[in-house]
């Protein structure tokens, strides 16, 4: 979709669903904008976006009726409202914290073997809750983790967001499994995706655990070794990617590391289309690497230990009337502009009247979107590097 400009969303309607008081502009990606807002009634902060109604392929529907399904699911936030405001569909859901891609940038862009191995058993247990609702989540990257907001009694928590790839995998009713194809779109964030997904493959449960393991070694590792591939077209590069990551042995991809991450990437790429996962056996996992530490879950992640132990926020309120000024800093998104590839069938759906050619323009314009959220935290990170290069 043509991501709505900043001018264009400069001035939203002051209030929405009645009593939902848009606040200030704090991310920005190729949803659309997304403001910080109050509940007029219980004065809870809440997170409202708003998306173009003109979009080739709305999400924020679709998005909400996701979030329905998932209500009540620990670590997913609750969406309250979804409806029109003049030319935009606007949801809204509860105010998290940042990212761990924004958490990731704050420590260096190296996570510590605990960090990993605790992020790792929520992780995993997210998306066993998504699952175990019949769908999945087919966009697994570091940018739709995020924590709660500070000073709350969930601020370290891991809750999953933005669920616009979603897709049921079986019927709620009877369980029956999608059938296995071949030849489809790519769907997904390339430098994350599993191997089958690369192949054309259905995706299905493995696809999900598998490309957590890839988030999982790029934490660990500081990136991966298909990240910064060359070549003529987005096409040729998402072919480079997948062959490298066939051709690169789980061995050296978790070399140096606790040997827990190398057996839950043979495991979960060994699993089959239709098989359920041992969620339990892939936790425990990660409670061995922990133990063989001499740690345990303790729920204290490297971002706590910042600035002398005070942690990430501390500066949170120093910065905070820089954001107007910096709220596009920290520019770099980490080579996603080309990672982000949308299902061209879901496309379709929503623009059967559009021309080849203007089908083909859409398409262009789609592999240039970037997924990355810039805003709020990304400005904080900025500041927080900056304060720290001076001090």
């Amino acid at each position: 979709m043509a991501r709505p400009s900043s001018s264009s969303l400069a001035s939203p309607s002051s209030i929405v669903g009645v009593h939902y008081k848009v606040g200030r502009k704090i991310g920005e990606g190729s949803f659309g904008i997304i403001y910080e807002g109050t509940n007029l009634i219980s004065n809870q902060q809440i997170a409202i976006k708003f998306e173009s109604r003109k979009s080739e392929a709305p999400q924020l529907r679709d998005e909400y009726r996701t979030y329905k399904i998932l209500s009540g699911v620990d670590g997913i936030p609750a969406a309250y409202y979804f409806g029109q405001d003049g030319m935009y569909n606007v949801l809204v859901l509860d105010l998290l914290g940042p990212s761990l891609e924004d958490l990731f940038d704050m420590c260096s862009r190296r996570f510590s073997v605990k960090t990993v191995a605790m992020l790792a058993r929520s992780m995993i247990s997210r998306v066993q809750s998504i699952h175990e609702r019949n769908l999945i989540y087919r966009d697994i990257k570091p940018d739709n983790f995020l924590i709660g907001r500070p000073n709350t009694d969930i601020a370290n928590k891991v809750f999953m967001v933005d669920f616009g790839m979603a897709k049921q995998y079986r019927d709620p009713k009877t369980k029956q499994h999608i059938p296995y194809r071949e030849r489809k779109s790519l769907s997904g964030t390339a430098r994350y995706m599993s191997i089958n997904t690369h192949l054309g493959r259905e995706q299905s449960r493995r696809d999900d655990l598998e490309s957590l393991g890839h988030v999982f070694m790029y934490f660990l590792r500081g990136s991966l070794p298909w990240q910064g591939l060359k070549a003529a077209t987005n096409k040729q590069k998402y072919e480079k990617i997948g062959e490298k990551k066939q051709t690169t042995m789980i061995k050296d991809l978790c070399s140096g590391f606790p040997e827990e991450f190398a057996i839950y990437m043979q495991y979960v790429r060994k699993l089959g289309f239709d098989e359920t996962p041992d969620y339990d056996f892939l936790r425990d996992l990660f409670t061995k690497a922990l133990n063989n530490l001499g740690d345990i879950d303790d729920g204290v992640y490297d971002w706590m230990l910042l600035n002398d132990g005070k942690g990430w926020e501390s500066r949170r309120n120093r910065h905070h009337h820089h954001h107007h000024n910096h709220h596009q800093a920290g520019g770099n998104n980490h080579g996603h502009q080309t990672d982000l590839v949308r299902n061209s069938t879901t496309r379709a759906r929503h623009s059967k009247q559009a021309q080849p050619q203007q089908q083909l323009q859409q398409d262009q314009a789609l592999y240039q979107e970037a997924p990355h959220k810039r805003g709020f935290w990304r400005s904080v990170i900025s500041f927080f590097k900056c304060s720290s290069c001076c001090n």
